[in-house]
């Protein structure tokens, strides 16, 4: 089977798909292609083919594969080759004509495993030795730049982790919101972050989902399954940015932690990653994260 980035055969994206599907993969011709829902940007199909196997296919008309599709592909790779949780196997992505695709297995998603589960399942993805070698090396960041939501999340490989946090994370989202006010305390908080991490605190890059909300978890058979990542190598307390509407309960943390101990200094730290998605959902949404982002901003540049 041939996985990986497609060049594109067809001009048509249903016509391409059908093409890898078939011949690339091998699983036999597409007989049936059911819409299965979509957002603003994309659109999800179920393709079903004449050996009986199942391919989730996503589009996106008027958007390359590079832009829209690749960081994708590749964090579901990077999370799979964990082994930690289910992740959907992704076969290909590519471009045709004016659009893009991305193919995966097909799973059946079912609601929530049990707290627990998860939390032991997600500590041990942290715990994995990550699959690129830069992260391997220390490095923090991905392979590709790729998005969290709508918004472009800059990845370029940097040898420190705060480093990689002040400038890729919350100077981006800053200078995305273009306000003074939140730049002001902005900035008298990213010139201290050190504040917030022991100088004994040794972070290690670890594979993120990055976008780690109720919506992008689910269930497959018992096994949590983890779905649309906006995946990146980083410190593992950062997976938590997101927890506000991800629903992580006392048996979570507890077995999360089991395996993970609570750090020094990690409540600190959740405001910090938090801080982030919140600027982030400011900068899509605007109206009510203003206020978050600056109770957020002055509570933490009250602890320095």
């Amino acid at each position: 089977m041939n996985k990986g980035i497609v060049r594109a055969k067809s001009s048509d994206i249903d016509e391409e798909i059908h093409r890898v599907i078939e011949s690339d993969l091998g699983f036999g011709s597409v007989e049936k292609m059911t819409f299965f829902g979509g957002s603003s940007w994309s659109s999800c199909y179920l393709c079903e083919t004449s050996q009986g196997k199942k391919v989730f296919a996503k589009t996106a008309r008027g958007r390359k594969s590079e832009d829209m599709f690749l960081g994708e592909y590749l964090g579901l790779k990077a999370m799979f080759d964990t082994g930690a949780l289910r992740i959907p196997d992704v076969y290909q992505c590519g471009d045709a004509g004016t659009g893009s695709f991305i193919l995966m297995e097909y799973l059946k998603l079912n609601g929530g495993s049990s707290q627990a589960l998860l939390g032991e399942c997600l500590a041990r993805m942290h715990l994995s030795t990550p699959s690129h070698p830069k992260a391997q090396e220390g490095f923090f960041g991905f392979d590709v730049d790729n998005t969290i939501g709508g918004t472009p999340q800059p990845n370029p490989w940097t040898d420190t982790w705060l480093t990689f946090f002040k400038v890729h994370r919350l100077q981006h989202q800053l200078r995305l919101a273009g306000d003074k006010n939140l730049s002001v305390l902005g900035e008298k908080l990213c010139n201290n972050l050190e504040v917030f991490f022991p100088a004994d605190m040794e972070i290690k890059p670890c594979t993120l989902h990055g976008d780690l909300w109720s919506g992008n978890i689910a269930s497959v058979e018992g096994k949590p399954c983890l779905i649309d990542p906006a995946a990146y190598y980083g410190h593992s307390e950062a997976e938590f940015g997101m927890s506000w509407c991800a629903g992580f309960g006392k048996e979570f943390y507890d077995a999360y932690h089991a395996l993970i101990p609570r750090a020094p200094g990690f409540s600190d730290r959740h405001d910090l990653y938090t801080l982030y998605h919140m600027l982030n959902h400011y900068n899509l949404f605007g109206g009510g994260y203003y206020g978050q982002c600056e109770n957020l901003l002055k509570r933490l540049v009250s602890k320095i």
